[in-house]
Order: C-alpha cells, then structure tokens, then sequence
C-alpha cells in the first residue's frame, strides 16, 4: 500500500493534474475539450495528465461517440485516506489536548478577551 500511496502522491505533486481534478469534481466530469477550454491548456498536455490519473485509477474515462467523458472515480484516492487516517486522528487528540492545558492554566478562566 506505501508504494501506492508514493505513486498517487507524486501524481499529486504536479499542479496540473490537481486542477483537472479539480474541475472534475465541480463539474461532476467533462470531455478533454471542456478541461482545455476551463484551464487554458492544449489538448495534448490535458491528455497526457488524464493518462497518468486513468493509469492510476483516480478517473474513469467513458466513450461518448467521437469523445471521452472522465470523471472521478470513486474511492481513487482511498490509500490516500487510509493513510492519512492515523495521523489525522493523532494531530486531533493532540490539539485536544493541548486546548484541555490551555483551559485548565488559563489564569482568566478561559476568557482573555
């Protein structure tokens, strides 16, 4: 799973490919033309990005007569999440503890306003 998740991180390190993502989410998916047209890219620099997300399966691509219509696949990013996970629980707790700290040294009682 660790490399998967390298792989979809390093995918995720190129800005292009998170604004394709992006415009695939707010509109619920589109054809190359609709995403070349959205971010002022070529059509061949949208394909080749597309590509790498579709080898990746992060989106599913549907022929629609002479075009393809992509969109997010669900759960692309699940390793991603799985991973995060763990250390989204231990930053919470540890915030949670730090803000019980603060109310219980709090001189003012919690109020310094």
């Amino acid at each position: 799973m660790l490399g998967l998740v390298r792989d979809v991180f390093d995918v995720l390190a190129d800005p292009t490919r998170r604004a394709i993502l992006d415009e695939l989410r707010r509109r619920g998916g589109c054809v190359v033309g609709e995403l070349t047209t959205a971010l002022g890219l070529g059509q061949p620099t949208v394909s080749k990005h597309l590509r790498v997300l579709r080898d990746l399966h992060v989106v599913d691509v549907v022929a629609e007569s002479q075009q393809r219509r992509y969109s997010l696949r669900p759960g692309g990013l699940a390793a991603v999440e799985d991973w995060l996970a763990p250390h989204r629980a231990y930053w919470t707790e540890r915030f949670e503890a730090l803000g019980e700290y603060l109310d219980e040294t709090d001189p003012a009682g919690g109020d310094t306003a």
